[in-house]
């Protein structure tokens, strides 16, 4: 049953001024009476009337004869009397309830619970400080008054974006059509997040016997025998298949390109053998990013080695959740190893492996126990010796590195 509160105001607006105490309550009673469960809080919601009264009131109609008792003229109070509102006797009540909430915009800057979470107890305790008696109750009862409300914080703000963020989209998924129907290999690459190995606790839930879950520790601190994992991606965009390194040292852009040669090696140079070119869509930071001198210096050896034109696109600052390898393969082994501690890397290695999905997702794992130096330089001369001719359009996002 769906309650219309409209028509509900609408009464309690007309009838206010025509009832006196005890009828008023008497009629909340048998609205909230009325209607299905939760109707003692609809009713106090629209009329501003206190559960407790409406209670009462119902109370009162079950009780034998208490049409005579509730409106024997004794038990109405005369119009003024009763309590007052905290608000009436205490006026900057509400004026200083609102500097203390929003600090920055209503009150002083130095404010005391500026830096603090603002609960309602410590609100009661600061306004007590400040010679109001208030309860934590009242504070409560104010703030809903006020229109406040418990809320989170919420993700809208994106940052600056570049004026041609939508028309690189485009040029890129020109791309990737025109290579897929030349029948050229097309891939999405990426660092997956970092994954401490040993029996940590990990999200999401598994079906297990009743009262036997995976125990995990308490504390989630790196162990120095097993350490952790990056495991680094490749997706064939055109196949639906994957290729992921998993490396145990840092995620540099020569790991990158050497996970990118496995794949080619594997399961790249199998599913096309006259391939010519290759085209690689990444983010445009980490390991690949546009401004890493060392992951087209590497991509320019990988370029010698297969013997293939490889171009690359990036995607623009701050759109990394729009790369394919994202929501068509990193999400999906999230998935198959939700609630299972990673006890060791071959583990990691198999739970990556064993991921399908029904739109036929294949994707193999190995470990790739090389090491890799962090803050590798690359000079000018090195620079220099890169084929790359970068596109019209955004040639930093877009070039191609040639054999």
């Amino acid at each position: 049953m769906k309650i219309d509160m409209r028509v509900l105001r609408e009464k309690y607006a007309a009838l206010k001024g025509c009832l006196d105490e005890a009828r008023l309550r008497l009629w909340a009673a048998v609205e909230a009476r009325s209607l299905p469960r939760g109707g003692v809080a609809q009713v106090a919601k629209v009329t501003k009337l206190s559960r407790r009264t409406i209670h009462r009131g119902l109370l009162e109609l079950k009780q034998k004869g208490s049409e005579r008792v509730a409106l024997t003229p004794e038990r109405v109070r005369l119009p003024g009397a009763g309590r007052k509102k905290l608000t009436e006797r205490d006026p900057s009540l509400t004026a200083d309830l609102e500097a203390l909430v929003e600090p920055t915009t209503r009150g002083h800057p130095q404010s005391a619970l500026r830096w603090t979470c603002k609960s309602t107890t410590k609100l009661a305790a600061a306004l007590n400080q400040a010679q109001h008696r208030v309860s934590q109750r009242s504070v409560c009862a104010l703030l809903g008054e006020l229109n406040y409300s418990l809320q989170s914080v919420r993700k809208t703000k994106e940052g600056s974006q570049n004026p041609d963020r939508d028309a690189q989209f485009k040029h890129l998924n020109q791309r990737v059509e025109e290579f897929q129907a030349a029948g050229q290999p097309v891939i999405s690459v990426d660092t997956k997040k970092k994954e401490m190995i040993g029996d940590f606790a990990q999200k999401g839930r598994e079906w297990r016997p009743q009262g036997q879950p995976e125990l995990a520790r308490v504390h989630d601190f790196v162990d120095e025998k097993l350490g952790k994992v990056a495991p680094y991606g490749v997706y064939d965009l055109t196949a639906n298949q994957g290729w992921v390194s998993v490396g145990i040292d840092h995620d540099t852009a020569e790991f990158a390109v050497a996970t990118i040669r496995r794949w080619w090696r594997e399961m790249g140079r199998p599913l096309y053998p006259q391939a010519k070119r290759l085209l690689i869509t990444a983010d445009g930071g980490g390991s690949n990013s546009y401004r890493t001198r060392l992951w087209k210096l590497e991509l320019q050896a990988l370029a010698e080695d297969l013997g293939l034109e490889i171009s690359v696109c990036h995607f623009p600052p701050g759109t990394s959740k729009w790369n394919k390898i994202e929501h068509r393969m990193f999400c999906h082994i999230t998935q198959n190893w939700r609630g299972r501690p990673l006890l060791s890397r071959q583990a990691v290695i198999e739970l990556i492996g064993s991921t399908t999905t029904r739109a036929g997702l294949k994707i193999r794992a190995a470990l790739d126990p090389n090491k890799y130096a962090a803050g590798l330089k690359v000079t000018k001369e090195q620079m220099a010796s890169v084929r790359l001719t970068a596109d019209s359009f955004h040639g930093e996002w877009n070039y191609t590195i040639g054999p």
